[in-house]
């Protein structure tokens, strides 16, 4: 469970905008973010958080350290909001708020360079995670949007990758949607590809994150996934483990 007072230390002097559409989510959001932040301002759609990004740009001579946004909001979206927000700062750290039928928005967002996504119903843990991370981000601005994206952009071959950042596995033009034990599989692997990670080594990750996997059905798992990733990208190493090639060598 991640510490309060940890991520305090990273946020209590930054400043946020939070725009969101529905009142009450809106409402109990910013009082979770004002028990962090130093500044904290909402928008009901994406037109009035345009007009207070750059209000406040102006007002303080810099901008808001992080935007969250929902993607669905009248007058802007989400997708129109990230893309004129990038062009007045393109280093802007950005959180994206999506429903689970959002996804034809989440592939033209990743190609303007977000990283974060938070799914509804917000769940508090995984928000204040995002949050932590983001903070971090926002004093570690010494390399370019497009360098930090490469850093956790993961090649699986000419076509496929998977984004460390969030979770999202990408062929080309298609997202490709992951159950939880999949996410998990793919972060714990792809944190040193090339690797043996071993059966014992994975079924302690799901521990770790609450989540109970057996050997019997990592095997399983291995089996469903494959057929999401390209192929020879999954090795399986017979009683011990399995390991994600690079993709050149696949």
């Amino acid at each position: 469970m991640l510490n309060s007072k940890n991520l305090l230390n990273h946020t209590q002097k930054l400043s946020v905008l939070f725009a969101e559409d529905h009142e009450d989510l809106r409402e109990n959001v910013t009082e979770i973010l004002k028990t962090f932040f130093h500044t904290v301002n909402s928008s009901s759609n994406g037109e009035e958080a345009l007009a207070q990004y750059r209000q406040y740009s102006d007002t303080n001579a810099k901008h808001y350290d992080i935007v969250i946004s929902d993607i669905r909001m009248p007058r802007l979206n989400g997708v129109e909001l990230v893309e004129k927000i990038y062009k007045i700062n393109p280093n802007q750290i950005i959180i994206i708020v999506s429903a689970h039928d959002d996804t034809k928005y989440l592939l033209p967002l990743i190609n303007l360079g977000i990283q974060q996504f938070i799914k509804k119903p917000i769940d508090y843990q995984e928000f204040l995670k995002a949050l932590l991370n983001a903070s971090k981000n926002v004093n570690n601005l010494t390399l370019p949007n497009v360098e930090q994206k490469q850093e956790s952009l993961i090649k699986l071959n000419d076509s496929f990758s998977f984004c460390k950042n969030n979770s999202i596995l990408q062929n080309t033009e298609e997202i490709i949607p992951l159950t939880k034990y999949e996410i998990i599989f793919l972060q714990l692997l792809t944190n040193n590809i090339g690797k043996i990670f071993p059966n014992e080594d994975i079924t302690a990750e799901y521990k770790a994150q609450n989540e109970n996997l057996d050997i019997v059905n990592i095997r399983k798992l291995v089996s469903k996934l494959r057929k999401k990733l390209p192929s020879n990208c999954v090795e399986s190493i017979y009683g011990i483990g399995y390991r994600i090639l690079p993709y050149n060598q696949a």
